[in-house]
Formats: structure tokens, C-alpha cells, sequence
């Protein structure tokens, strides 16, 4: 018995399981753990990194706005695929919309001249929808399909005033 207990004792320092020395006849199972598949989170990232465009909803208007190729556009496409967000939205400057995401997405801000269309992140967590042309350091997130000029990126908009968009996967 006490040769029984050195030798496992010693298959425990040494990591052995106690078959490695001995037989000690029928082992308890341990109850098997789901192993986490690695395929299925490539999968899902994968998805995600795919998608190139959104659906933006202002009032009972739609348009699709084509993603950036950046970080902040990946992290956005991600908090999506959890389910739609809404945002107010307020005019600034006469040129464009801004509302408060709620969270914070990194950044990727380079000096642009936008154009209405664009969509862009301001200080990591302000989500700014142009109708008119800025210059400033700025994260560009996404562009509007089709738009050209101001009157167009306001009319689906809504026109000036508070508005509520919905951002959703495409």
C-alpha cells in the first residue's frame, strides 16, 4: 500500500497518469469539456471582415453606405452583428450630422477633405454623417452609395433638424 501511494505520489510530480506505472484497474471518466472551436470564431470573424457595406435608416428612408477598409469600420461591423444601433443625430456647422455612439471605437484618423457621403468617426466615439465638405483629422468609416451633392445626403437624411438613424448590417 505505501509503495502504491510513493508511486503515485512520485507520478504526480512527474505528471504521469497512474497507468503509466501501475494498473489499477477500471478508472473513473472524467466528464468530457466542450472544446471550443476555433473554426467557428474564424468563421464569424470572418464573416464580419466580408461585409462591406451597412444600412443606414433615417425615418422611413434607407441607404447602403460602403465600409472603409480600417479597423474602426471592422470593430463597427462587429458591434452590428450583435443587432442594430440607433443614434441621434444633430446638426453641426451646416454640414453635417453628429450623434453619440455610446461606446468607443479605435481610431484611425488621417487628415480629408470629406464630401457629403462621407461617414466618419470623430474622437473615437462620435459617429458623423457629411452633407457638405470639412477638412479636419478624421477616421473615415464608411461611404454613402450614390450621393453626389448636399441636397441629396440631406433628402435622405431628412432634411436639417434632430434625426434618429438606424445602422444595421446590409
Amino acid at each position: 500500500m505505501f509503495a502504491m501511494f510513493l508511486s503515485m505520489a512520485f507520478c504526480l510530480l512527474q505528471s504521469c497518469s497512474p497507468s503509466d506505472d501501475m494498473d489499477n484497474g477500471p478508472q473513473q471518466l472524467q466528464p468530457s469539456q466542450p472544446q471550443p472551436q476555433p473554426d467557428d470564431e474564424t468563421s464569424d470573424d470572418e464573416d464580419i471582415m466580408k461585409m462591406d457595406k451597412i444600412k443606414i435608416t433615417a425615418g422611413a428612408t434607407s441607404f447602403t453606405a460602403v465600409l472603409a477598409d480600417n479597423s474602426s469600420a471592422a470593430s463597427l461591423a462587429r458591434r452590428l452583428a450583435d443587432g442594430p444601433l440607433s443614434i441621434t443625430m444633430s446638426d453641426y456647422g451646416d454640414m453635417e450630422k453628429v450623434g453619440f455612439l455610446g461606446f468607443t471605437l479605435p481610431r484611425n484618423d488621417l487628415q480629408m477633405t470629406t464630401s457629403p457621403g462621407d461617414v466618419i468617426l470623430y474622437q473615437g466615439s462620435y459617429l458623423v454623417i457629411y452633407y457638405d465638405v470639412n477638412t479636419w483629422s478624421l477616421t473615415p468609416v464608411a461611404r454613402v452609395e450614390g450621393v453626389t451633392s448636399r441636397e441629396e445626403m440631406l433628402g435622405l437624411l431628412g432634411g436639417k433638424g434632430d434625426v434618429v438613424i438606424t445602422l444595421s448590417i446590409e
